[in-house]
């Protein structure tokens, strides 16, 4: 990770950008820290003020407005804790949150005002959590998250996947993260290992909002996670200025397809405060997807799709 910017300035002076252009805001950018790797810099263009990946970590002074139903825990994820560290929201699937860290901050982030010191989400949670797990033989599938899990060390991550092997009742384990994306020097031979070596079926739910973030860094990692059985989906934000537009999200489709990344949700902008000059209105997203439904074949096709606070699933937009 030292290859990581923390000071939004240099990255406009990197870019050829005027702060006030970019509606920079420190005050922001103290509120919820930045950070960004090289790698994904390295695919923003000079002098783009309207950059895609440049949007979604850039701080700016829209942040620091308070909207009208923006909450710092927009999913109330504070009442699905079964425990300090683990959420169980659906039938047979349990959260582990086992890191605050993540690879990159993005703006968006429904996590960005999580409490992880006040509630304890740390590595010396785990033991408990993988007891009630164990105890609890309704559970099929563990989801690690944080942060991103990736921010593990291998070690760490080959612990967690030796702890969770022991429990007879799980069948698979389920990674979000950025890291392939943002960071594809990542996935190390050491970390493949690890996955591909585990009795329990790994899946990748990787986030991925733009073909811009794709360059052969990425596909070079992507290729090796598949060629060791991982298999790989995507999710997407619904973004303002971002991925707002139906070319955009065509190309972004024929992109994962042609890295064979199973399109997987297109997901509406969960409501965390800091967040409402990304939002795309209902009216708006149900034309776009009904002209993405029109351009690709349905295997190609996201579900559109918001998560509300206490329902057992994700609800489908517009249909």
């Amino acid at each position: 990770m030292q290859s990581y910017l923390t000071d939004p300035l240099l990255l406009l002076k990197k870019l050829d950008l005027k702060p006030q252009a970019m509606s920079f805001s420190a005050t922001a950018a103290s509120q919820f820290s930045f950070k960004v790797p090289t790698a994904f810099v390295d695919k923003m263009k000079i002098a783009d003020e309207n950059d895609p990946l440049l949007k979604q970590i850039l701080p700016v002074y829209q942040e620091l407005e308070h909207k009208f139903g923006y909450q710092t825990d927009p999913l109330d994820e504070s009442l699905s804790l079964t425990q300090p560290g683990l959420l169980q929201k659906y039938h047979g699937r349990a959260l582990l949150l086992v890191t605050p860290g993540c690879a990159i901050n993005c703006r968006y982030c429904f996590r960005r005002h999580y409490p992880y010191d006040d509630k304890g989400h740390l590595w010396g949670q785990i033991d408990n959590n993988i007891q009630l797990i164990k105890h609890d033989i309704s559970i099929r599938e563990v989801i690690l998250s944080g942060g991103d899990p990736l921010s593990l060390s291998d070690n760490k991550i080959a612990d967690l996947f030796a702890r969770l092997e022991g429990i007879s009742h799980l069948k698979r384990v389920r990674i979000h993260s950025r890291f392939p994306i943002v960071d594809p020097q990542r996935v190390t031979n050491e970390l493949l290992t690890i996955l591909s070596r585990s009795k329990l079926k790994v899946i990748m739910i990787l986030h991925i909002n733009h073909a811009n973030e794709i360059a052969a860094d990425n596909q070079l990692a992507i290729a090796r996670l598949i060629d060791h059985k991982i298999l790989l989906f995507n999710q997407s934000v619904l973004l303002k200025g971002v991925n707002d537009d139906i070319e955009v999200l065509v190309q972004l489709s024929e992109t994962l397809i042609e890295n064979q990344i199973i399109p997987y949700y297109l997901h509406m902008l969960d409501k965390v405060q800091g967040s409402a000059h990304f939002e795309v209105s209902d009216k708006e997203a149900i034309v776009l997807y009904q002209q993405l439904r029109d351009k690709l074949p349905g295997y190609m096709l996201p579900s559109l799709v918001r998560e509300i606070s206490g329902e057992k699933s994700k609800l489908p937009i517009g249909l």
